[in-house]
């Protein structure tokens, strides 16, 4: 009797492409023309494009604005940006503007102010989706060292279930501390109390432009939020610990801070 070996020819499923989109707008009431800000060198936006450019899970970059200006300024340093509709309320909605042309499955929006996040920071928000097709969203967080810090009502905090999903983010402190003597229970572990959100989202294309039709939502409204929009249609996120914390620029003080830390890196 004869044997026949039969070969079984495994394909290796593409991963789904990437794009990470920028919101950027001009006008800003505590910092007119903050993407333009001189960085030692490097307007913020264009510090910004190649943090996100150097990300390894990235295919590409696009930033989204809605001044000629800061179209101008991208297109000097070789980036690709798409001018948009200037009468958008939120950031997401510019985004789902632009990711309604597009074909890449995941949509990475990093913020136009976070001129030192790392890459990995990017990848490691990214991941989740390129892992589990069930995940929808995702972002970060790190963790804050000190109660004065989780106290300041600009930093966002964000508290998770045990399978690493958001359950609730807020400007207030959360999660709050009503018998110290719980403390003691926690603090053996190692684990930090507070964490604090950082101002990445990445979605599957469908979501975000689902989110951009729903109506906002009171909570949204309240916290000056737009995460809390999703959370509240029943839209998990996922929420991925890192490491390395950068600082954001919203007002002038906050540029001189970080030009200090690239003179210290340079």
């Amino acid at each position: 009797m004869e044997h026949t070996d039969t070969h079984l020819t495994i394909k290796t499923l593409a991963k789904p492409a990437v794009v990470a989109l920028i919101p950027a707008r001009y006008a800003s009431s505590r910092f007119p023309g903050k993407p333009l800000v001189d960085l030692c060198g490097q307007t913020m936006i264009h510090r910004v494009y190649e943090r996100a450019r150097q990300a390894t899970h990235v295919q590409r970059v696009i930033v989204a604005t809605d001044d000629d200006r800061i179209v101008k300024a991208v297109r000097n340093f070789g980036g690709e940006v798409v001018l948009t509709d200037p009468n958008h309320a939120t950031g997401t909605d510019r985004l789902a503007e632009v990711a309604a042309r597009l074909s890449e499955e995941i949509i990475v929006n990093l913020q136009g102010d976070e001129p030192l996040i790392a890459p990995s920071t990017i990848d490691a928000a990214i991941a989740p989706l390129l892992e589990n097709p069930a995940v929808e969203m995702s972002t970060t967080c790190e963790p804050l060292p000190a109660a004065e810090m989780a106290a300041n009502p600009n930093i966002v905090k964000v508290v998770c279930d045990q399978a690493g999903f958001a359950l609730y983010f807020s400007r207030s402190v959360i999660p709050f501390v009503r018998d110290p003597q719980s403390l003691a229970e926690w603090q053996p572990q190692q684990v930090p109390l507070w964490f604090k959100h950082t101002g990445l989202y990445v979605y599957r294309r469908e979501l975000l432009l689902k989110l951009a039709q729903l109506p906002p939502v009171p909570l949204e409204k309240m916290e000056s939020l737009e995460q809390l929009r999703a959370l509240y249609y029943g839209h998990r996120i996922k929420v991925v610990p890192v490491e390395h914390s950068a600082p954001g620029v919203d007002t002038p003080e906050d540029a001189e801070k970080v030009r200090n830390l690239l003179r210290i890196e340079n």
